[in-house]
């Protein structure tokens, strides 16, 4: 005779623990990695080039916030974002993790649309020159955009695991939220064969034999 049991495998409970702390952990280390090599890259020195001044070439150059600022500001909301994940339940870790994934398309996004433009030299060239009409020659252009685009593409695979996984990852205690205070324990009977009940609970100003207040 076979007998069938209700009670869950230990198994089938165990592998949605493991696959959870798996991919908090690499949502964890994308995030943060991403977010931290995209600032580094916006810092960094995007294009080259030259501007005619007096007749001779004035070099030039422009970092990556001076060309765009989308890419360090997207990087802020996605680790803002990721901290925030385990702030919230349900639709609205949902909500949260859809933002960190947008945060990294953004990043890559615009990493790669200002890996070949010229304006930021062009707005320079106009200024040492003291022309307006005047742009930027010999432009050449630096593989840091790209290193910014990778770090977008961690936030959004950040983002991603966070939309699969979200459900399984813990979040903030839920002690704090109602009230703001923690609960308080209801104090335990005293108990008539220990003496140091009897003191604690006079101090309370209870009586101990259950009669009424001391």
């Amino acid at each position: 005779m076979e007998y069938v049991t209700a009670l869950p495998h230990p198994r089938s409970e165990a592998a949605p623990a493991r696959s959870g702390r798996r991919s908090l952990a690499v949502a964890l280390l994308c995030g943060a990695l991403g977010a931290a090599v995209a600032l580094l890259a916006t810092r960094q020195r995007w294009a080259e080039g030259t501007a005619t001044v007096a007749g001779g070439a004035f070099p030039l150059t422009a970092r990556g916030s001076e060309v765009t600022g989308v890419p360090a500001a997207l990087a802020i909301v996605g680790l803002a974002a990721l901290v925030a994940v385990f702030a919230v339940r349900r639709s609205g870790r949902v909500l949260v993790a859809v933002l960190l994934a947008l945060s990294g398309a953004g990043t890559v996004a615009a990493a790669l649309l200002g890996a070949t433009g010229g304006a930021a030299l062009d707005d320079k060239a106009a200024q040492v020159s003291g022309d307006t009409a005047a742009t930027a020659a010999a432009l050449s252009h630096t593989g840091w955009p790209y290193v910014a685009a990778a770090g977008g593409v961690l936030l959004l695979l950040a983002g991603l695991l966070a939309l699969r996984y979200g459900r399984l990852w813990p979040a903030m205690s839920g002690r704090y939220e109602r009230s703001g205070a923690p609960r308080s324990r209801a104090a335990r009977p005293a108990d008539p064969d220990r003496p140091e009940d009897l003191w604690k609970a006079l101090d309370r100003g209870e009586d101990p034999t259950g009669s009424g207040p001391a």
